[in-house]
């Protein structure tokens, strides 16, 4: 094949993952579990799950916007630097949150906000971990 008919590289190809689908869904979960509590236990627990969860999937909104925003092997530096930046990002958003809901938020259920916090967390990877195995 000569130069003008190679297909172009596959790294030009690629896409964003469907990152919103994972925030979308970190957000549902999020919402059905606050209400389930406040449904289930109290005013307090309904609104610690929905701070906890929010912790998890806000600065995971940040990180898709901030990591996502090139594309291709030509803005590789870029793609590289925005990921450093979205992470590095979502860390200090996540612990700003915990800090101001601990700090500002009073009656709260602590454990209920740490329990939500882990359970929308894991919801992200397994979410994650699904759209990673379709094809297409």
């Amino acid at each position: 094949m000569s130069k003008t008919q190679e297909p172009a590289p596959a790294v030009d190809n690629l896409k964003a993952p469907p990152i919103y689908k994972i925030i979308v869904t970190q957000s549902i979960a999020t919402l059905l579990a606050a209400l389930s509590a406040f449904m289930l236990l109290d005013g307090v627990t309904g609104y610690s799950v929905f701070l906890g969860g929010m912790v998890s999937a806000l600065p995971n909104a940040y990180f898709a916007i901030k990591a996502f925003r090139y594309s291709g092997a030509r803005q590789m530096p870029l793609v590289i630097k925005s990921f450093y930046a979205g992470e590095s990002g979502k860390m200090i958003i996540t612990a700003v949150l915990f800090a101001l809901i601990f700090a500002g938020v009073k009656p709260l259920n602590e454990l209920a906000v740490i329990i939500s916090y882990i359970l929308i967390l894991i919801t992200g990877l397994i979410a994650t971990a699904t759209l990673g195995l379709k094809k297409g």
